[in-house]
């Protein structure tokens, strides 16, 4: 056939170019590009905190235990450097976040670098986990739907897929508490501790995430196994398993993994509703708890983490396209 076949995911194609030097160059624009954006968005978290109602001041004295008198609101107020304009305050702190110093909380005075850090491998923990459970149920309910459609098993998946959809996560995770912690007593409610601490909030998440992950990969795999080149491979006699698995899988997973990416950037983000109510240690409920105490510094690292971990998320699934269709090609070219 002449001509190039076009990128699926609008990524250009590279002729005779390296593709080592390409996806280096791509990479690194990439890289860039980020500079940018982060920045708009520090900006932007920064001044949505300042026009918060509340005085950090305050929050300060109370959590010091000191009485909360106008002199002594304003030597602190003069001591965080809330008296200076609004862009000298988002200068200083944007200097500080560049040495990777996210300031202290105004609530405990730990460093919020600090903060993040001891809660990030929880929440690491629970969205591998629910991410991981999610897949090994849709990946195969979805392939199974798009061979087998309109039969008993694609109804079901609808049915499970529907169900996901209209299910709040924190009825379902009030449901499980209620069967398995409180009327069964197998599985510990609240908290971190061993593998069983982990089953009900990594259960509750990815009930939220699978259908999904189910439909899409069905609707991906129905239009690929309708494919010309799907038909010439059962023309040429190859099996069953060899022609879904071999070739159609591998093409259908291309949309599939942009979901993947951008859905456990969003876990790792932090899954604030599930991390409240079964008292995980993440950093989802650790930013519940600085919104509800106006801890403006931990809100403000809170954000740039999450806001850093899409990007990155976005970046790798664009890298795995690659690996997925080999027709397709990374430039570091405009």
């Amino acid at each position: 056939m002449g001509g190039r076949l076009p990128s699926p995911v609008g990524l250009p194609f590279v002729g005779d170019r390296s593709q080592e030097v390409a996806i280096g160059i791509y990479i690194l624009r990439r890289l860039v590009l980020l500079v940018p954006i982060l920045l708009a968005i520090s900006f932007i978290s920064f001044s949505l905190i300042h026009l918060a109602p509340g005085d950090p001041a305050e929050v300060a004295l109370r959590a010091m235990g000191a009485q909360l008198t106008q002199d002594a609101i304003q030597a602190m107020r003069t001591q965080l450097g809330l008296d200076d304009p609004f862009l000298v305050q988002y200068i200083r702190w944007l200097a500080r976040v560049l040495r990777l110093d996210f300031g202290a909380s105004v609530r405990t005075g730990t460093p919020v670098a600090e903060l993040l850090l001891t809660r990030l491998p929880a929440t690491i923990e629970l969205a591998t986990a629910s991410f991981l459970l999610a897949v090994l149920l849709a990946l195969p309910l979805g392939v199974v739907a798009a061979v087998r459609q309109h039969t008993p098993i694609d109804h079901i998946s609808r049915v499970f897929a529907l169900g996901g959809a209209s299910m709040p996560g924190f009825w379902l995770a009030l449901i499980l508490i209620y069967l398995f912690a409180v009327k069964l007593d197998w599985l510990p409610a609240l908290g971190r501790g061993d593998g069983r601490h982990l089953i009900l909030p990594a259960v509750t998440l990815s009930m939220g995430i699978a259908p999904t992950y189910s439909r899409l990969l069905r609707a991906s795999m129905c239009e690929v196994l309708s494919q010309p080149h799907i038909l010439t491979a059962r023309a040429k006699g190859l099996s069953n398993q060899a022609v879904i698995l071999g070739h159609a899988l591998r093409n259908a997973l291309i949309p599939f993994v942009t979901v993947l990416g951008i859905s456990f950037a969003h876990l790792l983000g932090g899954a604030v509703v599930v991390e409240t109510i079964f008292s995980w240690p993440g950093i989802g409920k650790l930013a519940v708890d600085a919104i509800l105490t106006r801890d403006f510094p931990v809100v403000q690292g809170f954000v740039l983490i999450s806001a850093l971990i899409f990007v990155v998320a976005n970046l790798v699934v664009d890298l795995s396209y690659r690996w997925l269709d080999p027709r397709i090609r990374l430039t570091g070219g405009g």
